[in-house]
């Protein structure tokens, strides 16, 4: 991998050139949404001045349109590693998975059961839950609060043959845990249930390829990475096809718009193809001969994408693990997630003896180092770390734009805040 050149990423987010009271902006939030760089505004101010039109018309800017949706259904397929047929689109994740909930739930009977995880965020709890007015049980894998990791034993021990579906997070949006899902697929499966990803967090942070994971379902938001506010669901298609779908009668039932209700947000999918191809532009930049082996069988924009991300992870991981070695030492301060050794996010979460999570993420902010305070949906782990009265963590969440020298402004900064 060349050495990654933050600079040429930074030069292409206008958000970066902010100030509050005197102090440009380092936005250290990536985990609630990232800044978005000029070539996705560009797209969606293209769109909305020069197509912006309904689907299926016989005039120019319908066809211009239906052109649009399927650009970005090619690009977020390049991104998750399906084909194009494979992609619905949705206002996000949360409402892509209660209408998936709902569909999957005209089909159970009292007394089936659905997992979940107390690691998740409520966008991959709630809609499940919900299940229970059917009579269906939802059931919770642990989490291990020292470390904030999932207890697989248990896990294990809950899936079973009256398990219909298993629900993961890929990684947890709160402490940065990665999860195998692809070990939670299996055991779906080998009771025969059903398995859906929330790979909100995770997408940010490492490729992602549906196929290899085996999941049935996929869900992600591409205000996660770089794009506007809209959410991307990815279905197995011998399992979409027999899914009964919440629809109005126009609607085509039929993989991908099955699960696409109402008018899309047709400027938002504009911008989401453009977030891909910023992607795959520093899967190209940064490509170096000596990662071919790694990309081997991996081809086409396919391939810049993945180059891209392992680009970003090669960059944030070492950002990420010096914040933690730096703060590790203020006193008063502890660190959440898990242990080194085990798959993480650059996502880095604290709490300070001294003071509530509000009164450091608002102290920061003031210094323009804006970070993020509260539970972040992810409120179950929350609760069981005894933190919703102090106010929840402290995020900290790096992007591919973050620097070092942000970094050096951070830890210097939490460090005077623990003193104070």
């Amino acid at each position: 991998m060349r050495d990654y050149d933050v600079a040429y990423v930074r030069a292409q987010f206008p958000a970066l050139a902010r100030t509050i009271n005197g102090h440009q902006v380092a936005y250290l939030d990536g985990p609630g949404g990232t800044q978005v760089p000029e070539r996705v505004r560009d797209a969606v101010e293209d769109y909305l001045l020069h197509h912006n039109c309904n689907v299926e018309g016989s005039f120019a800017t319908a066809q211009e349109t239906d052109a649009t949706i399927e650009t970005a259904r090619r690009a977020l397929a390049d991104f998750l590693g399906c084909p194009w047929n494979e992609v619905s689109f949705g206002a996000n994740m949360t409402t892509l998975t209660m209408l998936l909930a709902q569909s999957l739930g005209r089909d159970l009977q009292e007394g089936d059961e659905v997992v979940i995880t107390q690691l998740d965020h409520e966008g991959n709890r709630g809609p499940w839950q919900l299940l229970e007015d059917r009579g269906v049980v939802v059931r919770e894998v642990p989490v291990n609060l020292e470390d904030c990791t999932l207890d697989w034993e248990t896990f294990e021990q809950i899936v079973n043959p009256r398990t219909r579906i298993v629900a993961i997070g890929y990684a947890s949006n709160a402490v940065g845990t990665v999860n195998d899902v692809k070990r939670a697929a299996a055991l779906a499966h080998s009771v025969g249930a059903l398995c859906f990803v929330d790979a909100v967090h995770f997408a940010l942070h490492g490729s992602i390829d549906v196929k290899d994971i085996d999941c049935d379902f996929l869900a992600c938001s591409v205000y996660k990475f770089f794009g506007p506010h809209c959410g991307v669901l990815y279905s197995r298609p011998e399992v979409a096809e027999r899914v009964r779908t919440l629809k109005v009668r126009p609607q085509k039932g039929v993989a991908p718009y099955k699960f696409e209700t109402g008018t899309l947000n047709h400027e938002g999918l504009a911008g989401a193809a453009e977030a891909v191809e910023f992607i795959a532009d520093l899967g190209r930049h940064h490509a170096a001969p000596e990662e071919a082996a790694a990309l081997a069988g991996v081809e086409g924009r396919r391939r810049a994408i993945v180059a891209g991300m392992r680009a970003v992870e090669a960059y944030e991981q070492p950002l990420a693990a010096g914040i933690m070695q730096t703060l590790a030492a203020v006193p008063g301060l502890r660190l959440y997630g898990p242990p080194s050794d085990s798959p993480r996010t650059s996502t880095v979460s604290f709490t300070l003896e001294s003071k509530t999570a509000t009164e450091v993420a608002r102290a920061l902010g003031e210094l323009g180092l804006f970070v993020w305070d509260g539970d972040f949906y992810a409120t179950r782990l929350v609760d069981l770390l005894g933190l919703q009265s102090r106010g929840g963590l402290v995020r900290v969440g790096l992007a591919p734009y973050n620097d070092a020298q942000e970094i050096d402004r951070l830890t210097t900064a939490i460090a005077a805040v623990a003193a104070s």
